[in-house]
Parts: C-alpha cells; sequence; structure tokens
C-alpha cells in the first residue's frame, strides 16, 4: 500500500499532467482561429486568360491577344501603341479619346475592345499626316481650334464624325424638323459637339474651324 507522500506525489504529478494538456489545447485553439480560411480556389483557366481579338486599325489589319477586360482605348494606346488617343476622364464625360468605330464617333473608354471583333477602326492617327493633313485637321490648325491640344484628337475625330451625321440625316436635340435633313448651322455643329469638352475654351474657333470644314458659316 503507498505512503501518504507517494500518494501526493501521484496526485501533483497528475494534475501538472492535466494542466499542460490543457494549456497545450488553448494555444492551439487561438493558432485555428487566428488562421483565416483558405481562399477558394479560382476556376481553372481564369488568372491570365486572354481573347484574340482582331480588327482593323486606320486601314490595317490588327490581331491582340487581350485581357477581356480591356477597354477600347488601352488596348490602342497600349496594344497597339497609338497614343493620339487620349485618356482624359476614363469616364466618357470628356471625349478625349474619341475615335471613329464602323463609321461612327464613340467614347473609346466606355467599350470593350472584345466587343469589335472584324470593326473598323479610325484613330487620329489614321486621319492625316503632319506631310498631308485631313481637311478637319488643317481647320483647326488655321482657326486655332487648340491651345493645350490634349483634347484636339478626339476633338477633330468627334469633328469629321459630325458632318456624316449630318450627311446621313440623323437628327439632333436641336433639329427643328425631323422629317427634314439637319442644317450644318453652327448651332447643330455645337449641340453634336457638347460631349467634347475643351479645358482651354476654345470652343468658337472649334466650331468655326467645323463651319469652314462644312462649308457653312457657325
Amino acid at each position: 500500500m503507498a505512503s501518504p507522500r507517494e500518494n501526493d506525489v501521484k496526485r501533483r504529478t497528475l494534475m501538472a499532467a492535466t494542466v499542460a494538456t490543457a494549456a497545450v489545447g488553448a494555444v492551439a485553439s487561438r493558432a485555428g482561429a487566428q488562421t483565416p480560411p483558405a481562399a477558394p480556389a479560382a476556376p481553372a483557366g481564369a488568372a491570365g486568360s486572354t481573347l484574340k481579338v482582331s480588327f482593323t486599325v486606320n486601314g490595317k489589319p490588327r490581331d491582340l491577344d487581350l485581357d477581356p477586360r480591356t477597354t477600347l482605348l488601352d488596348a490602342l494606346r497600349e496594344g497597339l501603341h497609338l497614343g493620339g488617343t487620349k485618356k482624359g476622364c476614363d469616364h466618357g464625360q470628356c471625349g478625349a479619346c474619341t475615335v471613329i468605330l464602323d463609321g461612327r464617333r464613340i467614347n473609346s473608354c466606355l467599350t470593350l475592345a472584345v466587343m469589335h471583333q472584324g470593326g473598323k477602326i479610325t484613330t487620329i492617327e489614321g486621319l492625316g499626316t503632319p506631310e498631308k493633313l485631313h481637311p478637319m485637321q488643317a481647320a483647326f490648325v488655321k482657326h486655332d481650334g487648340y491651345q493645350c491640344g490634349y483634347c484636339t484628337p478626339g476633338q477633330i475625330c468627334s469633328a469629321v464624325a459630325v458632318l456624316e451625321e449630318i450627311e446621313a440625316g440623323i437628327p439632333s436635340h436641336v433639329t427643328a424638323d425631323l422629317n427634314a435633313k439637319p442644317q450644318r448651322s453652327g448651332d447643330e455643329l455645337r449641340e453634336r459637339m457638347s460631349g467634347n469638352i475643351c479645358r482651354c475654351g476654345a470652343y468658337s474657333n472649334i466650331v468655326e474651324a467645323i463651319g469652314e470644314v462644312a462649308g457653312s458659316k457657325a
């Protein structure tokens, strides 16, 4: 039979072992609570996936492998290095990124490149060259239709498309008679160009330049 002293030693040993086990369990529990849950696995092929996009830019066929989220603006600037198309507000409010797509002007920052497979795109680089200016470019120079020049590529692309819209009979908010062909008046030009902002305030010169190309007095 064990003596009282031996029983006391055994009890203390058992208590120490119990306390140690509880402490280890508590530490493990806290560590588990602090460890964030594992992130869900990404769908197969989602990371870094690209799509091939083919379109005609300034008369030349171009192919790009793009992230599907790439805007047409970024595809032109970063993918094709056509820096003439400017990134202004990047929210479709200033018109600096205007290009002509299939004959219609658009804000290239508001549309995805993959949406225009097979499209025909014209940027400022495709309208004219320093040696052979487009008539609208020459008119902007003549009438000083720019100051800092940042908005000018978008202004010119928009102006070229505006005259084509009027020629096609597309009305605007100020067209008085929807059954008649719109006139190339100053009011029509100002209304149609209202989406292109010039922070330098060269609006009157811009309208005069467009009016000269249109063959009408603005």
